[in-house]
């Protein structure tokens, strides 16, 4: 056995071997080490005919999934060694073959896949110019691919990383090279990075193998003539699962050859900043833009709406659609239920559709299939007078009714997980199964029977009648009555405080009826396939239906935000006016408890006014307002309502962000780097229909250096760009652009000041700001006073045209709001008439402390 398992193991030297034995997956060797260490089970020895013991550790294989789950997430593969032959049958050791090599980015297994969102396997090939780029998710079989090219194919391709997230990526070795491939650092350690064989690499192979999986003669119909490197890319994922999956790829039915420019296009920067799906905080879901929008039922929807954010619109004709469809929504509450009354009871047919095509469903896929489909059977009806063009399309959806029927009259309501201990089909369905489901029914009634009979005739009152599948059939009694086992029991099995034996009478009706039921499962076995079989003849239609019922599910979710947050329908347009009337913060807005969000107006590309300068205090809400803005364009492009009293979007094609930068260890780059980066991105690839996010340029720099990069980065964007720019700055010095530029608005954030405090109003209004508050800001910070002081002494000499070099009087200055004197306060609440002559000793004793 051991030189079976080395020969296996040698065909997956890069793979944690699953061995199956019997009722359990044993490792051994160095894989024993490794999984007993991540998944803190006992390692132990086998003899195998060496000097030591060989490491070895095992797990139930009914748990299996648990413990695949947790190396799979570690980044570890599986290969899974399954016995092919019944051991009944098998002449010297069971023959074994590894069934299917598990990945990171090849899981099927709904215990390791995240539900709400997809799982991608990526490929990265690099083919002189271009880089080719495909991805997949295997569970739903959505396959897509695209080309980049140009001197920012590089971080496009970052951007879309980014987007997606794989959970694993195949390589080829030149890409490594030619690309200077770094992990970037928003991937996970723990993502595996697989070489492409080279022979894929060749055009004429990578088209043969593409065509042979989706049955053609050509590419053209898919669009990827004109594109080798996309090709190449497309083939490197369907070679690699054709190795690893060992079985059907029917649920990945074509391939969509994409172009990121068709969307709003946001680099790696602007999607982090911007909190699209995850915080830049924790990474967590919640605080996001995702975590405010996302009120789907179904899992489909909640992936949808997650592409939906990513990949915002740039076509007019292509968001109206989805906000008509938002807004009956939104405006008809009955349709809105009986939506959500339909959507409750559907379950997640993208990855019920991949298991099948995979040839990996269940009996329980089979009949959420059934119960979905049974749901989906009132869309028609639910939407037959709807108006908007989209839920036409949608009330349309093939609900594949013959589908439902054969199931409905075949599968049991009650059917298990497994697919090999039968209970799969009603009664009826066939009339073989219902003769040998009968035969093993009264199999159990015999049994009871043959039990309650024994114990009278034995005089044992505990004697039990047990079955497993090693031993088959035997009869148990405690130790304490031995001495009662009549003569005509033999011996079967020994434990710590039974024995276990099988007589004559029970061997021979183990004889019958565990052959019928052997015969029962198989046919069982048989019936599933089948109808898993005719179920997959259906996968076209069935995807597609996926795909509407995710439309469906995240227009009611728009629709239900909407309703919900009081949000209004933008008006899109082609000219280059943003204009917002009382815009509110999406994410801010939620999550603020105690108080209202402030809203704010924007005007911004009307009359030429295209470039806001925005002064004021920290804490002042700048940043808050220019995200706000960024968010209000991209859910407006999505197709979502926005929060707003109304609102015009001019189409953006580009948001780009430049917001607080923080050192990037890993690429050696300081924090102003980082800054520098960014506003070279910006500067290289933005056009006239962009809008652009500046917070803060220059800050880690010295004063004038940053100032002067902030104006000449200003100035460049106002003469040659011309793109509609919302600019944040301490240097008030720049504000003076509003004299040069006819473009340049000036924009502040309006400040309440008292005698002893400050109180930001976030309102944000025309004019420029003549203090920062920077010291205010530090106080409500709590610094202690004397560095308060300290830096309001330092300010007031400044002021007065002093320098920090030849400014060393320490002597505390008054402040911007001059605290009172504490003696002073406490005197003035002080109640003369209520004090003792001892009292008013020890107050005069504490004040001359204090003085001194």
């Amino acid at each position: 056995m051991i030189q079976q398992y080395l020969q296996v193991k040698e065909q997956h030297q890069d793979c944690i071997l699953f061995f199956r034995l019997g009722d359990f997956y044993e490792m051994f060797f160095e894989d024993a080490r490794v999984a007993s260490k991540e998944l803190d089970i006992v390692l132990t020895g086998r003899d195998g005919g060496q000097d030591n013991k060989i490491p070895m550790c095992g797990i139930p294989y009914h748990a299996a999934n648990n413990y695949i789950a947790k190396l799979i997430n570690r980044g570890y593969r599986i290969a899974v060694c399954e016995q092919v032959e019944d051991p009944k049958f098998a002449k010297g050791i069971v023959k074994r073959e590894v069934i299917r090599i598990i990945t990171p980015g090849t899981v099927m297994d709904d215990n390791i896949l995240e539900e709400h969102q997809n799982n991608y396997l990526a490929a990265i090939i690099y083919d002189g110019t271009s880089i080719g780029f495909a991805y997949i998710d295997v569970s739903t079989g959505d396959f897509r691919v695209t080309e980049f090219s140009g001197e920012e194919r590089d971080l496009q391709l970052q951007s879309e990383l980014l987007r997606l997230m794989p959970a694993e990526v195949l390589i080829n070795i030149e890409s490594s090279l030619e690309l200077e491939w770094q992990r970037p650092a928003f991937l996970s350690d723990s993502i595996a990075v697989s070489n492409v064989p080279d022979d894929i690499l060749s055009y004429d192979r990578a088209q043969d193998i593409l065509t042979r999986h989706f049955a053609v003669s050509s590419l053209e119909s898919f669009g990827l003539k004109e594109y080798e490197s996309a090709v190449k890319a497309a083939a490197a994922i369907i070679g690699f699962l054709n190795n690893t999956q060992k079985n059907s790829l029917k649920q990945v039915q074509s391939i969509g050859l994409y172009n990121t420019g068709t969307y709003l296009e946001m680099d790696y920067y602007t999607r982090r900043n911007l909190e699209l799906t995850v915080t830049m905080r924790d990474g967590k879901r919640d605080g996001s833009l995702l975590s405010v929008l996302d009120r789907c039922l179904t899992s489909m929807g909640k992936r949808m709406l997650k592409k939906w954010i990513e990949q915002p619109l740039k076509n007019k004709k292509e968001i109206e659609p989805r906000l008509d469809g938002v807004q009956e929504l939104k405006d008809d509450l009955i349709l809105r239920d009986e939506v959500k009354s339909v959507l409750d009871n559907v379950y997640d047919l993208e990855r019920i559709a991949g298991k099948i095509g995979s040839e990996m469903a269940n009996p329980r896929d089979i009949l959420a299939l059934k119960k979905s489909l049974h749901a989906l059977q009132g869309v028609p009806t639910v939407l037959s007078d709807v108006n908007s063009s989209l839920l036409h399309s949608i009330a349309a959806m093939d609900t594949m009714p013959e589908l439902m029927d054969l199931i409905d009259m075949s599968i049991s309501d009650e059917a298990p997980l497994t697919m090999k201990e039968g209970n799969i089909f009603k009664t009826g369905y066939k009339s073989e199964i219902d003769e040998l489901k009968l035969l093993s029914e009264q199999g159990s009634a015999w049994l009871m029977d043959f039990e309650a009979r024994e114990k009278e005739r034995t005089g044992i009152k505990f004697l039990k009648v047990g079955f497993n599948k090693v031993f088959g059939y035997y009869i148990e009694v405690s130790n304490s009555n031995i001495n009662r086992v009549p003569g005509d029991y033999v011996r079967k099995q020994t434990l710590v405080n039974t024995e276990r034996y099988i007589s004559e009478e029970l061997k021979n009706y183990e004889d019958r009826i565990l052959g019928s039921r052997e015969r029962l499962y198989a046919l069982e076995y048989e019936e599933f396939i089948k109808i898993r079989s005719q179920s997959a003849d259906h996968l076209k239609k069935m995807l597609e239906t996926a795909e509407k019922v995710a439309v469906l599910d995240v227009l009611y979710s728009l629709a239900e935000t909407a309703y919900n947050n009081d949000y209004v329908r933008p008006s899109i347009s082609s000219s280059e006016t943003i204009e917002i009337k009382s815009g509110r913060h999406p994410v801010v807005e939620r999550n603020l408890t105690e108080t209202r969000f402030v809203p704010n107006d924007t005007r911004i590309g009307a009359n030429d006014k295209s470039f806001a300068i925005i002064t004021g205090p920290n804490m002042g809400g700048k940043s808050t307002y220019m995200r706000q803005i960024a968010l209000l364009v991209l859910m407006a492009q999505m197709g979502s309502f926005i929060p707003a009293a109304s609102a015009s979007i001019g189409l953006v094609d580009k948001i780009f962000t430049r917001v607080g930068a923080s050192d990037d260890l890993v690429a050696g780059y300081s924090t102003f780097m980082v800054e520098m980066v960014e506003v070279s991105n910006i500067l290289h690839n933005a056009s006239r229909k962009s809008l652009i996010i500046l917070d803060e340029i220059g800050r880690g720099t010295s004063t004038y250096d940053g100032m002067s990069i902030a104006r000449a980065v200003s100035e460049y964007i106002l003469e040659k760009i011309k793109a509609r720019t919302l600019f944040a700055t301490h240097y008030h010095e720049i504000t003076d652009l509003a004299d040069k530029y006819l473009q340049v608005i000036n924009l502040s954030v309006s400040v309440h000041e008292t005698d002893d405090s400050v109180v930001f109003l976030k309102k944000v209004l025309p004019g420029k700001a003549d203090k920062s508050y920077g010291i205010q800001v530090a106080r409500l910070a709590g610094l202690p006073l004397p560095v308060i002081e300290r830096a309001q002494a330092v300010l007031l000499g400044l002021e007065k045209g002093q320098t920090l070099t030849n400014y060393v009087d320490r002597v505390s200055q008054p402040s911007l709001f001059a605290p009172q004197n504490p003696i002073l306060s406490e005197l003035e609440e002080v109640n003369v008439n209520e004090l003792t002559p001892i009292d008013a000793i020890n107050l005069l004793f504490r004040w001359k402390q204090l003085l001194s």
